[in-house]
Order: C-alpha cells, then structure tokens, then sequence
C-alpha cells in the first residue's frame, strides 16, 4: 500500500506535462507571429517591387 500512496503523492510526470503544454503554448504563438510578420513583410517588399519596376507613365507610382 505504501508504494500506491508514494505513487499518488509523486508529481513529477505532472510537471513535465505542463512543461511540455506551456512549450506547445509558446510555440503555437511563435508560429502565429512569423506566419504574420512575414506576410506583412511580403506585402512592403512586394509595394517596393512595384514602384522600383514602375516606368513613369502611371499615375501612380
């Protein structure tokens, strides 16, 4: 019985659970955050393309 009540008492395997949800956590929001900076990065560098390739003859470059 003693082995069952030291059994219940340990917390180790919990720890390393919730060690491995708060790196699943940060992540999930790392990836969040690259997959946003790198689309609003696409969307300058290709604004930038567009007024270096610009000819002069549209109005809007």
């Amino acid at each position: 019985m003693s082995i069952l009540a030291r059994m219940m008492k340990d917390e180790s395997g919990a720890t390393a659970i919730e060690y491995g949800l708060i790196a699943a956590l940060i992540s999930v929001a790392l990836i969040a955050g690259a997959t946003t900076l790198g689309g609003a990065l696409n969307n300058q560098f290709s604004n930038i393309a567009g007024k270096l390739t610009c000819d002069g003859s549209a109005t809007t470059c």
